[in-house]
């Protein structure tokens, strides 16, 4: 037989884990799971390693990302040698690889995307999936379907 106390102890550990279990299957809000802006991790589609933190956010009615963090090493230092637009020689750490993109019919696009390993620009279009969870991203050249896709990963903190 278990004390009041064993009891108590119990209880309190069967909450946290009820609370625990609640925060990490509901978005951090119903705004977000709505909206593409905020911080996502970059995934590489070649190697499934995680490669970069893009903020997403709004500027003139229009969609922006940017690097705040990267994986590979050296990146604090790097900047963009390959970019051919007004990006060349800007720091990767800042560097805005999304931009011009606006809501059209369910996913956003308009807009353009930089490999900043290649310094090719690409259109975009991308679309939240799995509950706002993961962002679909998109890159291609003249249409849709000569690209590829990354499956990005929504993160709640830096």
């Amino acid at each position: 037989m278990k004390t009041p106390a064993q009891i108590a102890s119990l209880a309190i550990l069967a909450v946290i884990n009820l609370a625990m279990a609640v925060l990490h299957a509901v978005p951090a809000s119903a705004a977000e799971a709505g909206s593409p802006i905020g911080l996502w991790k970059t995934i590489d589609d070649k190697t499934g390693n995680a490669r970069a933190i893009v903020r997403i956010y709004e500027q003139n009615g229009k969609l922006f990302g940017r690097i705040e963090r990267s994986f590979t090493p050296g990146a604090e230092n790097r900047v963009c040698d390959v970019c051919t637009d007004e990006r060349k020689g800007q720091p990767i750490i800042g560097l805005v690889i999304i931009r011009n993109m606006q809501s059209k019919d369910g996913e956003f696009a308009g807009g353009d995307i930089l490999d900043p390993e290649t310094g090719t620009v690409y259109h975009c279009k991308f679309h939240l999936d799995h509950d706002g969870a993961r962002l679909i991203v998109r890159g291609y050249i003249g249409i849709s379907l000569l690209g590829r896709s990354q499956v990005w990963q929504r993160q709640n903190f830096l």
